[in-house]
């Protein structure tokens, strides 16, 4: 053999095969300050930065509730619908769901993983029976010869099934954030806030620690014998750390006087410099967090923050920032897609005039608009999002009972 070498002393001899221990060849070695990190993949992140913890699982909330309550509009070149088939299939999209229950897991899937997926179910001629969002951690996507998609297959109890998104229109619609590193993803916000996520987790577990521990010792116990030797003996140390342990740990004996014999003294403590800081810490990890999801950190209580004068600005350059740029291009995605059952060309997009949190704004633009006499109404109402006005200068409101194509 190549290293049979290594097994001989002297010419000849070679040494017994002997184990004297099953673990014997076993050497174990430990890195001292080694950092141990959350898993990149979607379930670690949301179960660390989303199911255990407050300001991620504030942060999804928040975003994806306002931005599914906000009221969508309907039109095209034309007019805008009062009622249609798309605004139908969107109110009532599945027997379980409404459109705010609907629009709410979309927007918390995209927030989680990075990628959101609606199934349309039934269709056939026309419009979807139904839909449905499907959870991103389970959806794969299945590139062709030339990169693009050919299906998407969710993975789910030990079975498989795989949709093909070559026809159009296709079942599957995927929205995905912006990924600089990936054709098919989407990239979450919880990647980059999951270092901020794992500091702010490790200090709530420390704080967890110090209040089973009778939150931090306010000083110490100092014992000086007769004889002027401060060293206990075994049997009365262990009975002071007893007693110590049963009678003034946890939360349930916090402030309860202590009892000390002769030769026992206590000598007060304070709180290092380290121990001061640690609370900065993680109050600067919350702040991280929310900046990863867009959300003020003042929305979300986290003190120190003096970004934004008051409240009411800080909600409003929460809605104008982060949710109507996620509600629009997500809206935008599902208008294209359902459009394409029904061959027409209409366009899906939040009602700005309905959102409270931007009624200062949009009464000023309004205003400014009206009053700017070189434009003529087409040009005012192009520029305020509105269709022209029909032939007769009523203005356009649909009103469709019927399915295209029904």
């Amino acid at each position: 053999m190549v290293f049979e070498f290594l097994r001989r002393t002297r010419e000849g001899e070679t040494l017994p095969e002997v184990k004297a221990s099953a673990v014997g060849p076993l050497v174990a070695m430990q890195a001292v300050g080694r950092v141990a990190w959350t898993p990149r993949d979607t379930g670690s992140l949301t179960r660390q930065g989303f199911s255990g913890n407050p300001v991620g699982f504030r942060a999804v909330k928040l975003i994806s509730e306002a931005a599914a309550a906000l009221p969508l509009v309907l039109q095209d070149s034309e007019m805008r619908y009062s009622t249609h088939p798309i605004l139908r299939c969107l109110n009532a999209p599945n027997p379980a769901q409404g459109r705010a229950e609907l629009f709410e897991a979309l927007y918390g899937q995209l927030l989680l993983s990075g990628d959101g997926y609606v199934e349309a179910v039934g269709q056939g001629r026309g419009l979807p029976v139904e839909l449905h969002v499907l959870r991103s951690e389970r959806m794969r996507l299945v590139p062709g010869a030339d990169g693009w998609p050919v299906a998407y297959e969710y993975h789910v109890d030990g079975r498989r099934h795989r949709f093909d998104v070559q026809d159009t229109p296709a079942p599957i619609c995927h929205v995905k954030n912006f990924h600089p590193q990936d054709d098919h993803y989407g990239l979450s916000p919880l990647q980059p806030a999951a270092q901020a996520v794992d500091v702010h987790n490790s200090a709530s577990r420390w704080s967890k620690g110090l209040l089973d521990n009778a939150a931090r010792p306010s000083g110490a116990i100092v014992w000086t014998g007769a004889d002027g030797q401060g060293t206990l003996a075994q049997d009365q140390y262990e009975r002071l750390v007893a007693e110590m342990e049963s009678n003034h740990q946890g939360a349930r004996n916090a402030g309860r006087p202590m009892l000390l014999e002769g030769g026992l003294d206590w000598k007060p403590m304070g709180f290092s410099p380290s121990d001061m800081e640690f609370r900065q810490t993680k109050e600067a990890a919350a702040r991280e967090i929310a900046i990863a999801f867009g959300v003020p950190p003042m929305l979300l209580g986290i003190p120190g923050d003096a970004t934004y004068a008051n409240y009411q600005e800080a909600n409003r350059a929460f809605y104008r920032l982060t949710v109507l740029p996620l509600a629009q291009r997500v809206s935008a995605a599902l208008g294209r897609w359902l459009a394409g059952f029904t061959g027409e060309e209409v366009e899906l997009k939040p009602d700005l005039d309905q959102v409270p949190a931007l009624s200062a704004e949009r009464e000023t633009h309004w205003r400014r608009v009206s009053e700017a006499a070189f434009l003529t109404v087409p040009e005012k109402r192009r520029m305020l999002g509105l269709p022209p006005l029909t032939e007769d200068g009523d203005r356009p409101g649909g009103n469709m009972g019927e399915e295209p194509g029904a």
